[in-house]
Parts: structure tokens; C-alpha cells; sequence
């Protein structure tokens, strides 16, 4: 199956992406109807473990939304198995260097351009035989995060590396690696500034610039300034935001 962020990615339009902390199938089908073009279960900083991802995957399917994972480490174990459950995309954090970024591309792909093991489960129709493993090279995504000074100061040798499909800016440890206060939406200078380099360099090798805002207006913002893929806090934090102002809204 055709990946629908790639295509559009390949259309030079930029994607609105749904992020999942809520380890829950019942909040995940309601989500992700919500019109985002992927939706991403978080395995690092979310309560998702891989049965719950599973679970996720299984409410996000009726959405047509492109089911992504950003995993808890670059490590093959977790990678192999989160593609076998059917992710169309792994974004991969703390990705500082180029070596670590060929070792990320190694875990998503099958042989020859990798060394993924071969086992699809679920994303090959629960495991019957067909055409995944002729196409899962092509199709998947594989996304490092760049979040630390370290990634930045490697970052051509990094967007250099075979394979690579896009890249996650991470804000909060990204401003944390430079000595300033984790946030999103960023307005230091220093910081935007790194967003310019970043934008160029991948614009530069035909590669996406993804990002994580804190709010819709500043997602809008930066895909304005060139950003491909924009998440949008996650589940957890819209939920409590609509809430709120239920709430102050009922009290007057």
C-alpha cells in the first residue's frame, strides 16, 4: 500500500500529524478521525507499550490516517517490531550522528538495503504471504530525531545518509542541548535560526523537515516557513486545553 505522507511529501505538501500518549484502541479510532494525515503512537514519552501501540494501530486503521511510531530508542528489537505491527513510519529519537543515523535506516529495511528480520505479522495481512516485503523498503518512513547540539553540528553527514526520508526536530531537548528552557513553539532567535538551517539543508537533498508545536497557530506558522510534517501537541494535552475551557466556560 502506497504511503499517503510520502506522496504528498513528493507533491511538496506538508502534513498535519496526530500524536497518541493515551495507551487506549477506543481513543485512538475517536482521534484519529479527526483528519489528521498520520497519527503517531508514542512509545518514548507516551504510556504506550507494544501491545498497546498494536491496539492503537488497530483504531487508527479505519481512519485511512498513516499509522507512524516514534519508538522508545534506536534499537532493532523495538524498530522491527513496531514495522511488523504495521507502522508506515518510525521516527527514531536522539539521533546524533551519522553512524547512529545508518544504524536507524539498517533496522527499518529489509536486506539488501538493511538488516530488518523478516516477520511481518500484522502489516503483512497477519502474516500470510503477499507483496509487504516487496514494498516496505519503499514505502516506510524512516525519520531521525534532531534534538541536541551534538545532531546539529553533524547534521549534513546525518541528511547524507541513505535512506533517510525526513527528519523530527525535537524543540524542548533541542533548546535544553543549547542551555536554554525546554518549550515548544520556540521564539529564541538561536533557535529559529537553527530551524533556517535545517529547512535548507534538507530542502537541499529532496529530504522533510518534521516538527512538534505546541499549538495550532504556531504548526500553521511553520508550515508557512517550510516544515513538511507539523505534530500538534498530543491527545493528552488537546483533551485537557478543550476541557479547561469547557469548564471556564461553564462557571461563567
Amino acid at each position: 500500500m502506497a504511503n499517503a505522507v510520502k506522496e504528498a511529501w513528493k507533491a511538496g505538501k506538508a502534513v498535519v500529524n496526530g500524536w497518541l500518549a493515551i495507551p487506549n484502541a477506543f481513543s485512538a479510532e475517536m482521534y484519529s478521525k479527526c483528519g489528521w494525515d498520520s497519527v503517531t503512537v508514542d512509545m518514548q514519552h507516551g504510556v504506550q507499550d507494544y501491545l498497546s501501540c498494536v491496539a492503537c494501530f488497530q483504531g487508527i486503521q479505519p481512519s485511512g490516517a498513516v499509522p507512524m511510531v516514534r519508538v522508545p530508542w534506536n534499537e532493532p528489537g523495538i524498530v522491527g517490531k513496531v514495522l511488523d505491527a504495521g507502522a508506515m513510519g518510525v521516527i527514531c529519537p536522539m539521533v546524533n550522528t551519522p553512524d547512529e543515523a545508518r544504524a536507524l535506516v539498517q533496522y527499518c529495511k529489509y536486506p539488501p538495503a538493511g538488516t530488518r528480520s523478516n516477520g511481518p505479522i500484522r502489516a503483512g495481512a497477519y502474516g500470510s504471504s503477499g507483496s509487504y516485503q516487496k514494498t516496505a523498503n519503499d514505502e516506510i518512513l524512516v525519520i531521525p530525531m534532531i534534538e541536541t547540539k551534538t545532531a546539529i553540528e553533524n547534521i549534513k553527514a546525518i541528511l547524507d545518509v541513505p535512506g533517510i526520508d525526513g527528519i523530527y526536530v525535537g524543540p524542548s531537548d533541542l533548546s535544553f542541548s543549547y542551555g536554554k528552557e525546554p518549550k515548544l513553539d520556540v521564539e529564541d532567535p538561536e533557535i529559529l535560526a537553527i530551524y533556517d538551517m535545517l529547512l535548507a539543508e534538507t530542502g537541499k537533498r529532496g529530504i522533510a523537515a518534521g516538527l512538534h508545536n505546541g499549538s495550532p497557530a504556531y504548526a500553521n506558522r511553520m508550515i508557512k516557513k517550510g516544515f513538511k510534517l507539523v505534530t500538534i501537541a498530543n491527545e493528552v494535552g488537546l483533551m485537557c486545553q478543550a476541557a479547561t475551557a469547557a469548564v471556564k466556560a461553564a462557571r461563567g
